[in-house]
């Protein structure tokens, strides 16, 4: 009964917790927040000391660790980790999950005595993943030794897989904004170019080195130099 009891509060917790990174899909927060919401929702799922979510810097081929929930200062500033180096690069580069029943004794773990201050020990890393690409990695540990059962390496790939879609789905949503805003300032910047060459009697290119340098001269983006041409045109 008590076995049964157990497995069905760890198939709650696990519902709980996907339903929790969920809503992040879906969401207007930043992505600051679904990372730092991701940390806490694994720490209590998992009952973690310490989880700390890692995402991929192509260009460097790095790992960062962008959100933990750990108030450790030698924990957070822990290098960074190559791919393919340490447990969090290894199980980026493969692809799978590696549970270590004692960092502290584990070759492979690069900061064993980061491990030892904070008296960390058990730890179980999942890549985080989302349409075959590997974005990063999300780690969980214990204060004691714990060997990770399947439904827990379960509950954790699927807390990840989950959060790999909500970080990439904020990504999009940053880089659509961006675009969006860039559009807008060439239409301003367009619009108020037209007012200058039909005012001014300029042309188009010395039009655009005038908000140009206006710009710089008052330290204002040219977008609101042009909003101010705009404004001062429709004031006549």
């Amino acid at each position: 009964m008590a076995k049964k009891k157990r497995k069905s509060n760890s198939y709650k917790k696990k519902i709980e917790a996907l339903s929790k990174v969920s809503q992040t899909i879906t969401s207007s927060l930043y992505l600051e927040d679904i990372l730092k919401l991701i940390v806490m929702v694994t720490a209590e799922v998992m009952n973690s000391k310490i989880c700390s979510l890692l995402l991929l810097n192509e260009e460097k081929n790095e790992l960062i660790i962008r959100a933990t929930q750990s108030v450790s200062e030698a924990y957070n500033k822990k290098p960074n980790i190559k791919l393919g180096e340490g447990i969090a690069g290894l199980v980026a580069k493969d692809n799978k999950p590696i549970a270590v029943l004692d960092v502290k004794e584990d070759p492979r773990y690069r900061n064993r005595e980061i491990a030892k201050k904070e008296n960390l020990c058990s730890l179980l890393a999942v890549p985080l993943c989302v349409k075959g690409k590997v974005i990063g990695a999300l780690n969980s540990y214990t204060s004691v030794k714990h060997k990770f059962s399947r439904e827990e390496i379960n509950i954790l790939t699927s807390v990840a897989n989950q959060a790999a879609v909500a970080i990439e789905n904020a990504g999009l949503l940053l880089k659509s904004q961006l675009i969006e805003e860039e559009l807008k300032t060439r239409k301003v910047v367009e619009r108020a170019k037209g007012i200058l060459m039909d005012s001014q009697g300029i042309s188009e290119q010395e039009a655009y080195k005038k908000i140009q340098k206006q710009a710089m001269n008052m330290r204002r983006s040219m977008r609101e130099i042009a909003e101010a041409i705009i404004l001062a045109k429709e004031l006549e």
